[in-house]
């Protein structure tokens, strides 16, 4: 788990116009749990090293790795793994890294999961997952973002056997949704969460501005807070 393996970029993907998908392929590599994520180390011609986490977008128990990383302006990583890596591209990774903000095919139970933007990453990983396993736990997703555009895996998340997918937008919304664009609000845990009183194990993810507000949505909603997790990022 600490250990650095050497990683070969086997393909990319284009998800939005400022993110894509990463295949990497990671001898000695064990596998994962979905949620779980990766450190990922990249070395400069001059020696030069830059260390960034990112979730796993797949899980399974191969040496495989993907990742789905969204460029942030000026960031040292992101920007090159979104507009520059190519396949037969070398770096490191290390993992995988996590217990806490993770679900299991065996946990039958009622899950909900909430994301901000690219935070859909780990709980699309729990959406596979869970189709791969054939685990009935029933699913619900909500998911928020600015704009159509910017929605990872739209048509996948949309419409997943035993899954009920929630689009929410911030900025700008399709033709048809009569949903007024904003923030996560109060009336959408309430329309579109599992009920408090189901006892889902809910998981929250995105930055971690979104994550406090939808924490505390949740919490005012009468969920447990033993039963919520969160997992908050800010990428470079």
């Amino acid at each position: 788990m600490n250990t650095w393996h050497v990683a070969q970029v086997v393909a990319v993907g284009r998800l939005t116009s400022t993110a894509r998908t990463l295949t990497l392929a990671v001898p000695g590599f064990a596998g994962a749990v979905a949620g779980q994520h990766v450190d990922l180390r990249l070395t400069a011609p001059d020696g030069y090293q830059a260390v960034r986490s990112y979730s796993l977008a797949r899980v399974g128990r191969d040496e495989v790795v993907e990742l789905a990383v969204d460029r942030v302006d000026d960031g040292e990583v992101s920007t090159y793994l979104v507009d520059v890596a190519e396949v037969g591209d070398r770096m490191e990774v290390r993992g995988p890294l996590g217990g806490f903000f993770v679900w299991h095919p065996d946990d039958v139970g009622p899950v909900q999961l909430v994301a901000g933007g690219s935070g859909v990453v780990p709980l699309a990983a729990m959406v596979r997952a869970r189709a791969t396993s054939g685990s009935p736990a029933p699913f619900r997703l909500l998911c928020s973002v600015r704009s159509p555009a910017d929605a990872f895996w739209a048509d996948e998340l949309s419409a997943p056997d035993g899954v009920a997918t929630t689009w929410v937008y911030t900025r700008e919304a399709p033709p048809g949704v009569t949903r007024p664009v904003g923030r996560l609000s109060a009336a959408d845990v309430d329309a579109h969460v599992i009920p408090p009183g189901e006892r889902a194990r809910v998981f929250v993810c995105g930055p971690t501005g979104f994550v406090e507000s939808a924490a505390a949505l949740l919490l005012d909603a009468g969920h447990d807070p033993a039963r919520i997790r969160t997992e908050r990022f800010g990428g470079t």
